[in-house]
């Protein structure tokens, strides 16, 4: 699987004379770039609780907006796609939970564990939770296939 950073099945649906787009290459970007960053996983499931999917995604931690995200299970190969979309951001710091693939693949002077600096995050995870059912923990609404869940279900976020 090839990683994208945009979300294809949703570019076909839109106008594209609708959208105004504002592109600034990392070395370039507005603000210096992003020097620190917030990491955490979300739990989903696709047909059944047995088939999981985990949302693993990064947030500025000066203004929260997404980064970048990654689908797939809760290892350590997914995380570090997620750090290899997150290099050209040249993030000198990182937040997350004690999860071990953060601590494993994180040098520990550019990480920080605890809950102090990750409130933003978890803001999300409950936004999303709350606007889409299906990523409620205790639901009867459920995605059927991992295509929809994964292409569909994040166009909000």
């Amino acid at each position: 699987m090839k990683l994208q950073s945009v979300n294809q099945a949703f570019l076909e649906t839109i106008n594209p004379d609708s959208i105004e787009v504002e592109i600034y290459p990392v070395k370039e970007s507005p603000k210096e770039g992003v020097e620190e960053s917030e990491l955490d996983e979300m739990w989903s499931f696709v047909e059944k609780k047995k088939n999981q999917r985990w949302l693993w995604h990064a947030i500025a931690h000066a203004t929260g907006k997404v980064l970048a995200y990654v689908f797939g299970k809760r290892q350590d190969q997914v995380f570090l796609k997620l750090k290899e979309l997150l290099e050209p951001f040249g993030i000198k710091k990182s937040y997350t939970d004690g999860w071990g693939a953060y601590e494993r693949n994180l040098p520990a002077e550019q990480h920080e564990i605890g809950k102090k600096n990750t409130q933003k995050i978890e803001q999300k995870h409950i936004r999303l939770r709350t606007r889409i059912k299906r990523l409620a923990r205790k639901t009867i609404c459920f995605s059927k296939s991992e295509k929809m869940h994964d292409e569909r279900d994040w166009t909000i976020y």
